[in-house]
C-alpha cells in the first residue's frame, strides 16, 4: 500500500526559499518511498483549499482541510503553524493535524520579524508532531519556547547547465559587461540600497530577480530610477542560468531566516556579498568567507581560494545527501518510514 505524504503551506511553486527548500524535500520524500500531494491557498498545487493563502480575508473551512488530508499518512508543514502570515489558517491547520503524524519545518517563528514578535499563538505544537529548524540558532530560541527540535540545514545541488551565453544575450548583457545578480523579491529587509550602490560603485549592471511585494512597489520604483547604473528588473526561472549568466551575486539582506543565495553562489562558484543576518554569521563560523556590504571590491578580485573553500563547505554542510539522510533518521525513529 503506497504511504502518501501532504505538504501544506499558504503557496508552493513559487520563487520564495520555502517553496523551493519543500521542493528538494518533496524530491527526498518521494525516493524515501512516500507519494507526494500538495495542499495551499495559492500557486501551483494539487489540492487548493481557500482561506490558507497569505493574508486570505477567510479562514479555512475545517472540513475542506479535513477532507484534503484524509488520504494521507504524513503532512509536512511549511512555514504556515510557523510566522503569523495567516494565524487563523495555522490555528484551523493546527486543530486538524492534532494527534497526527506531522513534520512542522519551522523557517521563520515570529520573534525572528518585529513586526511579529507580540504574536504568541505561534508556534503550535503537538505531542504527535516533530519540529525542524533550518539552522542552529532557530534551534536554540525554540529550545527556549519549550520546542525540542531537530536541526535540518537546507540542502542544494551544484548547478548544472546553466547557459552563461543565451541567459546574457536574452538579458541584452555584452560580453564584457559585469553582471551582478540579486535574486531576492523586492522587499525592505532585502536592502536593496546597499546592493544598488554596489553595482554603482563597480559601474556593474544590476539585476534584480523578484517582484515588489509587501507594498514595496513605489520604493522600488524610486530606487530604480535614481540608480547610477544599468537596471534589468527580469525573472529567470532556470537558476542554474542566474548564476552561470551573473559574474557576481549581491544579498546584502538585513535579515533571513535561512537565505539560500549565498550556498547557492557557493556552489557556483560565483563571489557573494553577504549581509549580517543571525544566520550569515553561522556560516562564517563554519568557514565560509563572504564578500561585506562595505566592500564591494569583493566582488572582481578573483579570489579562487576563496571559491574553493566556499564551494567545498557548501557541499560538505548543504547536500542533498545530508538532507536525505538526516530526513530518514527522523523519520526512523518517529516511526513513519512507509
Amino acid at each position: 500500500m503506497t504511504s502518501r505524504c501532504a505538504f501544506l503551506s499558504f503557496r508552493f511553486g513559487t520563487t520564495d526559499g520555502v517553496s523551493i527548500v519543500a521542493r528538494s524535500w518533496m524530491r527526498i520524500l518521494a525516493d524515501l518511498g512516500f507519494e507526494i500531494v500538495t495542499v495551499a491557498g495559492a500557486g501551483q498545487v494539487d489540492r487548493h483549499v481557500a482561506g490558507l493563502g497569505i493574508g486570505d480575508s477567510r479562514p479555512p473551512d475545517e472540513a475542506a482541510l479535513r477532507d484534503a488530508l484524509s488520504d494521507v499518512d504524513l503532512v509536512v508543514v511549511e512555514n504556515l503553524c510557523t510566522i503569523p502570515l495567516n494565524i487563523p489558517a495555522a490555528l484551523v491547520a493546527g486543530k486538524v493535524l492534532a494527534g497526527r503524524p506531522t513534520i512542522q519545518h519551522h523557517h521563520d517563528p515570529p520573534w525572528h520579524r518585529p513586526r511579529y514578535a507580540h504574536v504568541t499563538q505561534l508556534p503550535l505544537d503537538d505531542p504527535a508532531w516533530r519540529h525542524v529548524t533550518i539552522n542552529r540558532i532557530a534551534a536554540e530560541e525554540m529550545a527556549d519556547h519549550g520546542f525540542e527540535t531537530t536541526v535540518i540545514y537546507n540542502g542544494f545541488a551544484p548547478p548544472v547547465g546553466g547557459d552563461r551565453a543565451g541567459r546574457r544575450e536574452a538579458l541584452g548583457v555584452a560580453d564584457h559587461e559585469l553582471l551582478l545578480a540579486h535574486p531576492v523579491r523586492a522587499i525592505e529587509r532585502k536592502n536593496l540600497p546597499v546592493a544598488i550602490a554596489a553595482a554603482e560603485s563597480l559601474d556593474a549592471t544590476y539585476w534584480l530577480l523578484g517582484p515588489a511585494e509587501e507594498g514595496y512597489d513605489d520604493t522600488l520604483a524610486d530606487l530604480l530610477a535614481r540608480a547610477r547604473c544599468r537596471v534589468l528588473h527580469q525573472s529567470c526561472d532556470v537558476q542554474a542560468d542566474i548564476y552561470a549568466a551573473a559574474d557576481a551575486v549581491l544579498f546584502p539582506s538585513i535579515w533571513e531566516g535561512f537565505g539560500n543565495p549565498p550556498i547557492e553562489a557557493s556552489l557556483a562558484r560565483r563571489p557573494v556579498m553577504v549581509g549580517h543576518y543571525p544566520f550569515a554569521a553561522e556560516l562564517r563560523s563554519l568557514g565560509f568567507r563572504f564578500g561585506e556590504p562595505d566592500d564591494p571590491g569583493y566582488l572582481v578580485r578573483d579570489d579562487h581560494r576563496a571559491l574553493d573553500l566556499n564551494e567545498r563547505l557548501a557541499g560538505e554542510h548543504f547536500s542533498i545527501a545530508a538532507v536525505a539522510a538526516a530526513l530518514r533518521d527522523l523519520l526512523e525513529r518517529a516511526g513513519w518510514l512507509p
